[in-house]
């Protein structure tokens, strides 16, 4: 049984999975964000490299969405999220948001075509959006206890990220919603990258 949650706004619905961090899409409504979670089941897998699946899905609730939701981002969580995870749960979490970021890096490494200019993303060039996802991240990192100076390699970044994750300090947002927050930001805009590649 794979466990999700929607968080429905006035203009966009997500579907978001609390098993798998970094998988969420978002559609007009609760059936349409659904259907774009499991469109995306075979990207999502060929990151974290294991059998996502969304078979047998089970809604475990229903969250009122905000401005950011209706922006185009989950903003959101649940009752779920202030339960602390085991251990074990909160290590692989954090593994998964590690192979977002590995992912991520190889996608905007990736030599080729420019990417399209339009709507999606402002038409941002690839230098850009990697700056937009990093400088982010930073600011991501102090909702879960991580305070990183401006211009801290970003190796670093992510393993101060990490260890705050891993040491449940100060914090405004509960980590396995920061986990899933910063995977879903990185991933959304690698297959952005992807998608707007230009004769791709």
């Amino acid at each position: 049984m794979h466990d999700v949650y929607l968080e429905e706004g006035a203009r966009w619905c997500f579907a978001v999975s609390l098993d798998w961090p970094g998988w969420a899409r978002r559609a007009r409504d609760q059936a349409g964000a659904l259907e774009q979670l499991a469109r995306y089941q075979g990207r999502y897998a060929a990151v974290v490299a294991a059998s996502a699946s969304v078979d047998d899905v089970n809604i475990v609730g229903t969250l009122r969405g905000d401005a950011t939701t209706d922006f185009g981002a989950p903003a959101t969580w649940g009752p779920w999220d202030e339960v602390p995870a085991s251990a074990r749960r909160a290590r692989r979490d954090r593994d998964v948001l590690a192979a977002c970021w590995r992912y991520f890096d190889v996608v905007a490494a990736e030599s080729g075509p420019p990417l399209a200019l339009g709507p999606r993303g402002g038409g941002r060039r690839l230098d850009v959006v990697v700056d937009h996802v990093r400088e982010a991240e930073r600011t991501y990192g102090r909702k879960v206890g991580a305070r990183v100076p401006p211009r801290t390699p970003w190796a670093d970044q992510r393993a101060a990220i990490l260890e705050a994750l891993e040491s449940g300090g100060e914090h405004s947002w509960p980590p396995a919603y920061g986990v899933r927050r910063i995977a879903w930001h990185v991933l959304d805009h690698a297959w952005e990258i992807q998608d707007r590649r230009v004769g791709v």
